[in-house]
């Protein structure tokens, strides 16, 4: 039986510390997308505050209250979402993004990877360990923001079953071409599905330019944003990945016996 499904991207400006003005647009965003028939929402990077890191410990005592709420509005609207948040743990400090399956909690991840370009290794703690989340909708691997870069990420999540990568994102100008390219080679590379949520606006010394992409498994992008607030979906087809990893045969191919593990 052919399997298919409708995800979806939510993009929007994320209002440094404004919790209640970010969790409106947001809930929003998920409550039009499952009217439209959408299956799996993928929601920005840190999306209830941005990266306010004077209030960060503060905001995220807000965020079970917040994860609670994503469950109950899951369950009623029979949504699977991804998204990321501040998670406070004892006296650290994360960035976690939770799989939320039609009310249950199906995983959860904190960045392994730490953009130190920005200090977010000096307030956050870093993951470690890798989430790929079986849920209603098909199994989802799981990475946030400048994880990207790194892609033998990717490949162990598409070797432990990933049919579908979720990735919230903060990403800023000028960088958008190495966003586009990058998460197209992790689609053809790794011969999956991709839906990627970037915030969008200014915040702080900060211009975010959206772009948020669905892209196939063969790397075409079906469904791409502009800079704008907005929410963008594309139906996703399981044969069409069946069908192409049939094709080009890259995992029955691989070699690691010469790669070894890498240093």
């Amino acid at each position: 039986m052919n399997r298919q499904i409708r995800a979806a991207a939510v993009q929007f400006n994320i209002a440094l510390g404004e919790i209640a003005a970010n969790r409106a647009k947001a809930l929003g965003a998920l409550q039009r997308l499952a009217d439209a028939g959408c299956e799996l929402a993928v929601l920005p990077e840190m999306w209830s505050c941005g990266y306010d890191y004077r209030r960060l410990a503060e905001l995220a005592e807000q965020t079970p209250r917040l994860l609670e709420e994503l469950q109950e509005l899951t369950a009623r609207l029979g949504l699977v979402v991804v998204g990321s948040l501040p998670e406070k743990l004892g006296d650290k400090l994360f960035n976690c993004a939770t799989v939320i399956d039609r009310g249950a909690l199906r995983g959860s991840y904190r960045k392994l990877h730490l953009f130190s370009n920005m200090g977010e290794d000096r307030f956050l703690a870093a993951g470690d360990r890798t989430l790929v989340a079986p849920t209603s909708v098909g199994r989802l691997g799981v990475a946030i923001c400048y994880d990207l870069r790194f892609p033998e990420l990717f490949r162990k999540l598409a070797l432990e079953g990933a049919e579908i990568l979720c990735l919230p994102a903060e990403w800023p100008k000028p960088r958008q071409e190495h966003w586009r390219t990058l998460l197209r080679a992790r689609a053809i590379e790794n011969q999956q599905f991709v839906v990627a949520a970037n915030c969008c606006g200014i915040q702080g010394k900060l211009d975010f330019f959206g772009m948020s992409l669905l892209i196939s498994p063969w790397g075409e992008v079906l469904a791409e944003a502009g800079e704008a607030d907005t929410e963008l979906s594309a139906c996703f087809d399981f044969e069409e990945m069946v069908s192409f990893r049939g094709k080009i045969r890259c995992f029955e191919d691989r070699r690691p016996e010469i790669y070894g593990t890498l240093p």
